[in-house]
């Protein structure tokens, strides 16, 4: 893990925040030799949650129909 002072990192910041977003390694931010914040690469975004499930689930029959007909629900009688 890379370490750098803090004047170095403030003159530098964007440069450096570039090189932690493309080689993803972390880089520990010191002041007087002593670590005080830690720069690292945000989570890469999750993939959409529409077709997570591709491969996993089937879907067998008509989903927008219900389940069962409507003279087999109680809350109906």
């Amino acid at each position: 893990m890379k370490t750098m002072p803090a004047g170095e990192f403030k003159a530098r910041c964007l440069k450096v925040m570039d090189q932690v977003r493309s080689t993803r390694e972390p880089v520990v931010i010191t002041k007087k030799g002593r670590p005080v914040a830690k720069l690292v690469p945000a989570e890469e975004p999750s993939e959409d949650f529409l077709g997570r499930l591709a491969g996993v689930m089937k879907i067998v029959g008509d989903i927008t129909q219900p389940v069962e007909d409507a003279d087999a629900w109680e809350a109906l009688r």
